[in-house]
């Protein structure tokens, strides 16, 4: 297994161990193989989710039960990403999924419980797998990135026409039993505006905003994601917004970059909402 990342990151921000510190944001890849031969489950949100908060109470159990209690996650998590092979899975064939990270301070705790875990196997839906590696630095994974709430606050050029890919089903609670897949402006930008003024410091949080934007195209589809509860529904492909109001098209550009790490809609980390912004690719 490769060397943690060499930052040093402390905990915590609310109902979290210590005072928040760290403003960084980090995309990282957990690289798997697998040490059986079958068929697993076609999602594994709900197991991926119980592996990632193992590995932060192997490296600092305050922490996990900080992340298991809010209400608001600091993390996004993929699905499975790899070869399904129509005969079932082989050994050694290879996986990965990607954890986003809106609390900085989450990283050094998390890496240190994937460094304890070493070689133990990982059950995954009842299949063995083995941890192969951890991408923290950019440049060695595509999906693997590190960004700053300050730097992200800055970003530049503002659009007023902002495009989003939703690679994985992206869906919204309305109310207590609606779920809403067509992603509204309202609907994408207040997701992300909450989980960033959940996290972000305080001098750079914004105000609630009454949402303006439009949608003025789309290429989406609806994919069910079938997870451990039950299946659930969302839509995949791409999409654009304007907004004709400055000042909501500087905070929508922000949180269209934002996106990447945080996911967006519900059951993020489930592997659903897996957003990333067109126009800075």
């Amino acid at each position: 297994m490769k060397p943690a990342y060499p930052l040093a990151v402390t905990t915590g921000q609310d109902i979290w161990p210590t005072p928040h510190r760290s403003t960084s944001l980090y995309s990282i890849v957990v690289q798997l193989a697998a040490a059986g031969q079958g068929r697993f489950p076609a999602t594994l949100g709900r197991a991926i989710h119980s592996q990632v908060l193992t590995w932060l109470q192997a490296g600092d159990s305050s922490v996990a039960q900080a992340v298991h209690s809010t209400q608001v996650s600091p993390m996004s998590l993929s699905g499975l990403v790899g070869r399904r092979r129509k005969q079932g899975t082989r050994p050694d064939d290879e996986f990965y999924f990607r954890i986003g990270l809106l609390n900085g301070d989450l990283l050094e705790p998390l890496l240190a419980g994937l460094d304890t875990w070493g070689t133990q196997p990982i059950s995954l839906g009842n299949f063995p797998f083995v941890l192969r590696g951890v991408e923290a630095l950019p440049g060695e994974h595509k999906q693997v990135q590190i960004g700053n709430y300050h730097l992200l606050s800055k970003t530049s050029p503002v659009s007023d026409d902002l495009s989003l890919e939703l690679r994985s089903p992206t869906a919204f609670k309305q109310g207590k039993k609606t779920i809403q897949p067509f992603p509204l402006p309202e609907l994408v930008f207040g997701s992300l505006l909450r989980r960033w003024n959940a996290f972000a410091p305080e001098d750079l949080q914004f105000s609630q905003i009454e949402w303006q934007g439009m949608v003025s195209a789309f290429d989406l589809k609806t994919r069910v994601l079938r997870l451990e509860g039950g299946p659930q529904i969302g839509s995949v492909g791409w999409i654009r917004y304007r907004f004709l109001d400055a000042e909501q098209a500087r905070i929508a550009s922000v949180l269209a970059q934002y996106a990447f790490f945080a996911g967006v809609g519900y059951k993020t980390t489930m592997g659903m909402g897996q957003v990333q912004s067109l126009n800075h690719a």
